[in-house]
């Protein structure tokens, strides 16, 4: 079903200010067993200005908002002195916080990487989340890390200079993503504090990468993981190759059970953030005006957020 521009506005303010929210839903709810704020990913939700981001999160019982700054994101970049503050200081009059932000930056001397890890740091931001280099074929493999740790370096002294702490997620694919496989990661960030640059791990990607060998590289990597990335997928036959499929938390090929326990004290202590990245209508790639309804988009949400409270952590 597809709404108008202006019925999806009146509809998603309704949902906002509590209307759409069902009240079984609501009961359904069960609060975080951990200190530790879980944050959703706010790629499917920026058809929500940040009173309504706010509001909506808190109703569902997210404690925190993973939010975009950057190109097309809630906080574009060239705005982020202005507008970055105004959404944190609107999401936490909600009861909502902003420990952690998804940027593009991969370069200390882009023109607006410093207005970005500035700001962030102003706001009470502790982390970021990078953006991803990729594989040059006309070089050699190690060559090309070795590229990547020199602009690492320069981010590295930014981090410090801002006291932020950068991470760079295992992303999966056939794009020649540096990343992907791990081992990677830890040849770029083995000199590196990771108390400034490190990793948000993905258990999917890493999943999708690795299949049973995620176990190892989990202990290989784990000194540098600074923030964590939560999401499911199962494979799907393609027009020319098996891709993964993002779908609710639980009902994929993901071993939470296995991960709970072996990541435990991981996801008990470092910043989490649920990637909602299956169909929501297209809300899941960040479009203002997706076709499904908002009432639908939050009660997924709000499942995926309950499967891990009562899954993934121990009380």
């Amino acid at each position: 079903m597809s709404f108008t521009r202006r019925k999806f506005i009146k509809v998603t303010s309704a949902t906002a200010a509590g209307v759409g929210i069902a009240p079984t839903l609501a009961a359904q709810l069960i609060p975080s067993p951990i200190d530790n704020k879980v944050c959703v990913f706010s790629k499917c939700l920026q058809f929500l200005n940040y009173e309504e981001l706010g509001e909506t999160l808190a109703r569902l019982g997210f404690g925190g908002a993973d939010l975009t700054v950057r190109n097309n994101g809630h906080v574009l970049p060239e705005n982020v002195k202005r507008d970055l503050p105004k959404a944190v200081k609107t999401l936490k009059k909600a009861g909502v916080d902003v420990p952690m932000i998804a940027t593009g930056i991969n370069d200390a001397n882009d023109r607006l990487t410093e207005d970005i890890l500035g700001t962030a740091a102003d706001s009470g931001i502790s982390y970021y989340r990078m953006g991803y280099f990729k594989y040059d074929d006309k070089l050699p493999v190690f060559q090309n890390l070795d590229n990547c740790k020199r602009r690492l370096e320069k981010l590295e002294k930014l981090n410090r200079k801002y006291n932020i702490k950068g991470g760079y997620q295992n992303h999966s694919g056939p794009w020649g993503m540096v990343g992907g496989a791990i081992w990677d990661l830890h040849y770029i960030l083995k000199d590196f504090d990771p108390e400034y640059v490190g990793v948000q791990y993905d258990i999917a990607h890493a999943t999708v990468e690795g299949g049973y060998s995620w176990e190892l590289t989990l202990k290989i990597i784990e000194p540098w993981i600074n923030s964590l990335a939560i999401k499911d997928f199962l494979w799907k036959k393609g027009e020319k190759r098996w891709e993964p499929e993002w779908i609710p938390l639980g009902e994929g090929m993901v071993d939470f059970k296995k991960y709970a326990d072996d990541a435990q004290r991981l996801l008990t202590t470092k910043p989490i953030t649920i990637h909602c990245e299956y169909d929501l209508g297209g809300a899941e790639f960040g479009q203002t005006n997706p076709t499904m309804l908002p009432k639908d988009i939050y009660r997924k949400l709000a499942n995926d957020l309950r499967y891990f409270n009562n899954k993934l952590v121990k009380n």
